[in-house]
């Protein structure tokens, strides 16, 4: 089954969740699927929730009544996870759509994601980590509805047209500071190039993207001010790995080392002649290479420790952390 082909149960908690937010999730949705169920939970009694009339009846999502039984009690989440369940067994979808910043949602999302179900969360950026990790993918409210944030007009006399400026959410550094950070999202490809990767053999951008969406639920490159991945990895700042355009398509390198194995292999024969035959602490020799060679990374020849780098020339030898000449 195509992936914009799986039939969706969008089920959505009015006590978490502000009526300006809808068109977004429903386009959120679409993106990967059919909305087949669109449901909202609340206490439709209250007052409080008459904004939501006109919104629900604009994108056909059907309100669920459920009363506020006790002071303090949320019975919406009940109502919520029992139709989502009845909504499993019923085998008329691929995946569900949880709309809530509620933690409480976090054994469900576990349960629905057993039964082979795909599982997109979405919720503001107070949303608890457990819940967006319990999901295949989370989306944050704040972010989805960025891309259309108001516009300001401003009228520059004599100076041609009107001047159009689009705002940055308000709150995009608190944002990132709750998401997957770029650092760790570096170490992730890395480890793809290194671990499943030929001699620098490059990876389509596209099977790089699957990657990080699997192994981060809550990755989406609009949550670090991208709107497209391969921007998103040019503007990494690192030596690691670098993004090409090959037969007219994007694909992410390892890149190429910038000193000769020989280079390094005379400087670690200085090394320890200059130590007298021996060097006590691998770190040590690292360091040195360092200073030899700003940007030395043993990463950049395909290996993880220095001490397996070190062992590939043949003329040292490595025991207890100590390397000398053979």
């Amino acid at each position: 089954m195509e992936q914009n082909d799986r039939r969706f149960a969008v089920l959505i908690d009015a006590d978490n969740v502000s009526p300006k937010y809808i068109k977004y999730i429903l386009d959120e949705v679409s993106d990967q699927g059919i909305a087949t169920y669109k449901r909202i939970y609340g206490d439709w009694t209250d007052n409080e929730k008459r904004s939501w009339k006109n919104v629900l009846l604009d994108w056909s999502v059907n309100p669920i009544q459920q009363y506020s039984y006790t002071t303090g009690k949320n019975a919406t989440d009940s109502a919520m996870i029992i139709d989502a369940m009845d909504i499993l067994y019923s085998g008329n979808v691929d995946g569900f759509c949880l709309v809530s910043s509620d933690s409480d949602f976090t054994k469900l999302a576990q349960r629905l994601r057993e039964s082979g179900m795909f599982v997109m969360g979405i919720g503001e950026q107070k949303t608890p980590k457990p819940f967006r990790t319990a999901c295949d993918t989370f989306k944050l409210l704040e972010i989805i509805s960025s891309e259309d944030a108001s516009e300001v007009v401003e009228n520059v006399k004599g100076r041609g047209p009107v001047v159009t400026i689009k705002e940055d959410p308000a709150n995009i550094a608190a944002i990132q500071k709750t998401i997957t950070g770029i650092d760790e999202i570096q170490r992730a490809i890395s480890k793809l190039l290194m671990e499943n990767n030929g001699v620098n053999q490059p990876i389509g951008l596209a099977r790089v993207g699957n990657f990080l969406s699997k192994r981060f639920s809550d990755f989406d490159v609009r949550n670090y001010g991208y709107s497209k991945l391969s921007t998103f990895l040019e503007s990494m700042n690192n030596s690691e790995f670098q993004l090409v355009k090959l037969h007219g398509g994007y694909f992410v390198q390892e890149k190429s080392a910038s000193i000769s194995k020989t280079e390094i292999e005379q400087e670690l024969i200085r090394i320890i002649q200059g130590s007298g035959g021996h060097v006590d602490n691998l770190s040590i020799v690292h360091d040195e290479l360092k200073k030899a060679f700003p940007t030395f990374d043993v990463k950049q020849y395909g290996f993880s420790r220095i001490s397996s780098f070190i062992r590939s020339f043949g003329k040292f030898k490595i025991k207890d952390n100590m390397i000398q000449l053979k």
